[in-house]
């Protein structure tokens, strides 16, 4: 079949890598893709968010299966567009990608079907808002509402955090409309983890666990970041714990949006912490995540064309998917500045050296290709991925990669899945 792979980060460069060696998959494009992608996919000069645009590419190619990486398109109603017209197409309605492009939406669907979640309170005026901070004991995680590229939370552990956070949405428009309501929740405590599936609006189909690194820097300091690494799986959570993530949290929620009469087809992502009362849901994305698509994607065996096409068509009945035994670790190289303030343009180097460290695929998420070179064109760069017979052995190669890459400004953690793999050699 021919595939269309929508966006042109690391998530989409791991997509169309593994589409790249379905043998369902004989024609494979892109929109807009990388330099990463374009070494495996056609590429087509459309963007990412411009609907039009890409229903008519879609039209043009006559394709298949149309598979969108990014929230953003599936919010503007990408999806609804392309089966309008009939076509297959891997991701939710704009209706149902409510769940990640609203966290008052969430929150609101989690209470009316008990899925667990943090207490929480959606606020269009400052005082309010503080007051629920108050009421919170001073403590308190500050939320856009909407889309903001994986920046807009803010963990305030005191009340002048929180409120500074609450009059960045609802005063200083930091996140623009995506800031207005504001939502605000206790703060929980735990490890957080990431759970993926796939479903046809009634079947659910589990992909595994992951757990990412939101926080720019080691120890979980700094700002967040759309995410600076991630591993899989997660061999110190117990299958008792992993089974309540599923029944408790990810089949309650599909079931929930059906109830709701609007039906979830595509990839769902729940993030959650685990608390000593068990998972509670942080907040959900409409596609995979990116890094934990770097780590994921490797791991899933069989076609995953064929996998994602039966998503698509409704046709998940009795489908189940077998994960390698094999762990993967990917490491994020970024642009000086990032998350806030880069700059681009950088050449890379070393992109070869770094692929021939074994069990390692290095996917770029900010790049472009300039009179034959590579450089750098967003704030994550690449994602190195490597597989390995444990967690440690895979953080050891990512690690051995990211030694032989180089360009202006880079930087990158040093502790991605450091504690994971330590309590492997206990």
């Amino acid at each position: 079949m021919r595939a269309l792979v929508v966006g042109g980060g690391g998530r989409e460069h791991a997509l169309a890598w593994r589409l790249a060696s379905s043998p369902s998959v004989d024609d494979l494009h892109a929109a807009p893709g990388n330099a990463g992608i374009g070494g495996l996919a056609t590429c087509h000069d459309v963007a990412a968010d411009d609907v039009g645009g890409l229903v008519k590419l879609v039209d043009y190619l006559d394709a298949d299966l149309t598979v969108v990486g990014p929230e953003a398109p599936l919010v503007a109603g990408l999806a609804d567009a392309l089966r309008e017209r009939g076509r297959r197409v891997l991701g939710p309605s704009a209706a149902a990608a409510r769940l990640e492009a609203s966290k008052a939406f969430a929150k609101r669907l989690m209470a009316a079907h008990a899925i667990p979640t943090a207490r929480a309170g959606t606020f269009e005026e400052v005082a309010e808002a503080a007051a629920f901070v108050e009421e919170l004991g001073g403590r308190a995680v500050v939320k856009a509402d909407g889309l903001a590229a994986g920046k807009g939370v803010v963990v305030a552990r005191e009340p002048a955090t929180a409120l500074a956070a609450i009059e960045d949405c609802l005063v200083r428009d930091a996140f623009g409309d995506a800031g207005h309501p504001v939502v605000v929740e206790e703060l929980l405590e735990g490890p957080e983890v990431s759970a993926f599936a796939l479903s046809d609006g009634r079947e659910v189909v589990h992909l595994g666990l992951a757990q990412d690194f939101k926080r720019v820097g080691n120890a979980d300091t700094g700002p967040n970041t759309g995410g600076m690494g991630a591993y899989a799986p997660l061999a110190w959570l117990a299958a008792p714990e992993e089974e309540r993530i599923w029944q408790e949290v990810v089949h309650p929620t599909v079931a929930a949006m059906r109830a709701e009469g609007t039906p979830y087809t595509g990839v769902l992502y729940a993030g959650l912490m685990l608390t000593a009362e068990g998972p509670r849901t942080l907040e959900f994305n409409c596609r995979f995540g990116d890094p934990e698509a770097q780590v994921l994607l490797p791991r899933i065996e069989g076609d995953l064309g064929e996998l994602l096409a039966a998503c698509a068509a409704g046709e998940l009945a009795g489908v189940r998917v077998g994960l390698r035994s094999k762990a993967a670790v990917t490491v994020v190289l970024a642009s000086a500045g990032y998350p806030g303030a880069y700059r681009t343009g950088f050449p890379i180097e070393g992109l070869e050296e770094a692929g021939r460290v074994p069990g390692v695929v290095v996917f770029h998420a900010g790049t472009a290709r300039r009179d034959g070179t590579v450089v750098t064109a967003g704030g994550r760069v690449l994602a190195v991925t490597a597989l390995g017979g444990t967690i440690g052995e895979a953080r050891a190669r990512a690690y051995e990669a990211c030694e032989r890459i180089r360009f202006e400004g880079m930087h990158r953690r040093s502790d991605i899945a450091a504690a994971a793999a330590e309590r492997e050699g206990r």
